[in-house]
């Protein structure tokens, strides 16, 4: 768990995923086509990815990838940050955080 926070709060926006997994690509496509550049962590290819995983899922995430944090903060899954694209304040949290400038 304290690996995933730490590596959460070093960038302003911050996306856990698996290589293999297509809404994890999508949400990553989202970021950048908002002006966003997210560190991106592959839980299948780093060696601490399973420990990872589990504390995702144990902090509300689920499924366990796509998971985003915003400022440091859980944003949520997939679902939750198309929801939160679709309403308009996805832009927003980004640029709140400094992770996109407008």
């Amino acid at each position: 768990m304290d690996r995933v926070k730490d590596l959460a709060s070093k960038k302003a926006a911050v996306i856990f995923t698996k290589s293999s997994c297509c809404m994890c690509h999508s949400i990553k496509q989202l970021f950048y086509e908002l002006g966003a550049s997210p560190a991106v962590h592959e839980l299948d290819n780093d060696s601490y990815g399973k420990e990872m995983e589990w504390a995702l899922r144990g902090m509300g995430c689920n499924p366990s990838v796509p998971a985003v944090f915003i400022g440091g903060k859980f944003v949520g899954s997939s679902k939750d940050v198309i929801s939160l694209h679709v309403d308009g304040s996805l832009k927003q949290l980004l640029m709140d955080a400094k992770a996109i400038w407008f």
